[in-house]
């Protein structure tokens, strides 16, 4: 994928040289908001920058970078097995505090669905249900939800319901 950029944010696909960046913002998100991703933030932090590293060179992850500092990542990955490899999957997604409301989640999302649109023919995803403004954004690009997993998830003492959603490439003309 090109490096595509607009006024805020360069959008690029992250490399094994990245793996600090992404490993600090990974453990970012996992603190603050650790019920929104399927890690842990004491598994994380206890892998090393090489882990990281290889994990950038196996899957599809994509960072926005503002003046070169790396304010949020998206990825992507092909499911495995020859009845599954038409399907795609999203994850990942976070963008720090400080970068939020400017567009860069759309930009993520719309670069990284240019990525999967020449890969597979469907992308699925799963979200906090109760995370509506991320929900809200997924449905502006044409993902709809096929489903929900009550206590998806546990954290602490709370369980967090999600929302599987996924974007037919075959059908998006439905979507505008």
């Amino acid at each position: 994928m090109a490096e595509t950029s607009s006024t805020d944010a360069t959008i690029r696909r992250l490399r094994a040289d990245d793996a600090a960046a992404f490993k600090a913002i990974r453990l970012e998100a996992l603190k603050a908001n650790p019920e929104l991703i399927g890690s842990t933030f004491e598994l994380e932090d206890s892998l090393d920058v090489t882990w990281f590293a290889a994990r950038l060179e196996d899957t599809h992850v994509l960072g926005a970078f503002q003046d070169g500092a790396l304010v949020g990542t998206v990825g992507f990955a092909i499911q495995q097995g020859p009845k599954n490899v038409h399907k795609g999957r999203m994850f990942g997604m976070y963008v720090r505090p400080s970068a939020r409301q400017l567009g860069i989640a759309r930009l993520l999302v719309n670069a990284l669905l240019d990525v999967a649109r020449g890969q597979v023919g469907l992308i699925q995803l799963t979200v906090v249900s109760d995370n509506q403004a991320t929900r809200r954004l997924y449905e502006s690009v044409g993902f709809l939800e096929f489903g929900r997993e009550p206590k998806a998830s546990k954290y602490g003492d709370r369980y967090f319901d999600e929302s599987h959603m996924a974007l037919d490439f075959g059908r998006a003309e439905d979507f505008g």
